[in-house]
């Protein structure tokens, strides 16, 4: 078994908390993202008042952000730091529930439309380009945000983490930009030049669920987990893995269909009148 002492009370890591000011500048760099969003999404209605904005996008786009909120701000931000429920309600919020709202409201194709013709062509070629085509693939985008969990909660790399501000700042990054990949590889609107077909993403997310399952029972079960957390919280931050990422999945699988479009398969030529299909015409003499 993996160590999980039960100490009788929090993590108590006292690197990890957060200034005064940290909560005030977080609101504050969100309220700003969502300014700038909604500056775009007015910009876009002017060039093109019959494209430009899509209401349900703009409402997913700031459920993101409050979501975002929720899981950085108080009451549940200063929690994370020593209380391992805390941590993983925040870990589901930033890198499941949060990426998937975002990515449904296709900030690139919003970026895209208000940008100047020569950056936004710029921007598409880096969106083709052989890295950002490897970073979108499902697979890839599933080791990052799944296949990394292991690495998290069965090494010294969670507790290190959370001993350090630098090092759970950089936590939330990798959960929020691993989640937004996985999200988009999957089920996003935006166009993915390398996103395989639907049946090729269900099965790739539903290794995810697996994975979670797994990694969930393996954690209330304390077997190969290297956390320094009582037992009872870290049982019960299992329970949050494994029914609140069951949620996030379900929700992604019907984003899935959703944004779902069956390929348009060319149609036959109609034959000549008076000729039957398929007779071709007779070979001149």
């Amino acid at each position: 078994m993996g160590g999980m002492p039960d100490h009788g009370g929090g993590m108590h890591h006292g690197g990890g908390g957060t200034g005064p000011l940290e909560p005030v500048l977080t609101a504050l760099v969100l309220l700003a993202v969502a300014g700038l969003y909604l500056l775009a999404v007015r910009r876009a209605r002017r060039r093109n008042p019959d494209r430009g904005g899509n209401p349900w996008r703009s409402a997913s786009f700031l459920t993101g952000l409050a979501l975002l909120a929720l899981a950085l701000l108080p009451p549940l931000a200063p929690a994370a730091h020593t209380d391992f429920r805390g941590h993983m309600a925040q870990h589901m919020l930033i890198g499941m529930y949060a990426p998937l709202a975002l990515v449904l409201a296709a900030p690139v194709t919003l970026l895209l439309r208000v940008l100047p013709a020569p950056r936004a062509r710029r921007l598409t070629r880096v969106l083709h380009s052989p890295p950002a085509r490897v970073l979108t693939h499902p697979a890839v985008a599933l080791l990052l945000s799944t296949g990394t969990l292991a690495v998290l909660y069965f090494t010294p790399v969670y507790d290190t983490a959370m001993a350090h501000p630098a090092g759970h700042r950089l936590l939330h990054a990798h959960f929020l930009v691993s989640g937004c990949l996985f999200a988009h590889a999957v089920a996003g609107p935006d166009p993915a030049p390398a996103r395989p077909g639907v049946r090729a993403r269900l099965v790739y997310l539903g290794v995810a669920i697996a994975v979670h399952a797994l990694v969930a029972q393996a954690m209330y079960g304390g077997f190969l987990i290297d956390i320094h957390a009582p037992i009872g919280q870290v049982r019960q931050g299992a329970e949050i893995m494994y029914y609140g990422g069951d949620i996030a999945e379900l929700l992604l699988a019907g984003a899935l269909v959703a944004t779902w479009r069956p390929e348009r398969r060319p149609r036959p030529a109609a034959a000549p009148p008076g000729r039957p299909a398929g007779v071709g015409a007779a070979a001149p003499r």
